[in-house]
């Protein structure tokens, strides 16, 4: 085995483990390239032609497959920044009351429907609130306790 097919095996090796690494559909395009320069190497062909066909082939694999896998792999895949709006505060902009169902909140300039923590207690309009989690499309939110300032003391 010559030094150009043991490079291409470390390409394809390389490619394949950051494929597995990364799970993005990555540089597993960059394998099927490396492939087929590793079979151009095993019939002796020039360096030129197995540089050739790894580029040729990792381009149009990633041109034309890359579209339909991404629409498999990622169909059920619900993407949502919604996570981190948990630990945050929030204010109440209608009363919060789970008896009766209703109450909304603004997180950074959106607006959620939003429940509290605690059934028994109301959230005030105005009032300054902490996300705690996220129940569907409502935020769970509980009141944030107010510091005493030393002023207030004095």
């Amino acid at each position: 085995m010559d030094y150009q097919m043991i490079a291409w095996i470390v390409v394809l090796i390389i490619a394949v483990v950051v494929e597995i690494i990364t799970l993005g559909l990555s540089s597993i395009w960059f394998a099927g390239g490396a492939l087929i320069a590793l079979i151009v190497a095993a019939f002796h062909g020039p360096i030129w032609l197995q540089i050739l066909c790894f580029a040729v082939v990792s381009i149009v694999l990633l041109l034309f497959t890359r579209p339909i896998a991404v629409k498999y792999f990622n169909k059920d895949r619900v993407r949502t920044n919604a996570e981190s709006i948990v630990g945050r505060q929030a204010i109440v902009l209608s009363e919060v009351n789970n008896l009766k169902g209703e109450g909304q909140v603004s997180v950074g300039g959106q607006e959620w429907s939003a429940r509290s923590t605690d059934d028994a207690q109301v959230l005030d309009e105005g009032s300054v609130v902490e996300v705690v989690a996220i129940s569907g499309v409502k935020l769970i939110c509980k009141p944030v306790k107010e510091q005493s300032s030393p002023a207030a003391q004095a």
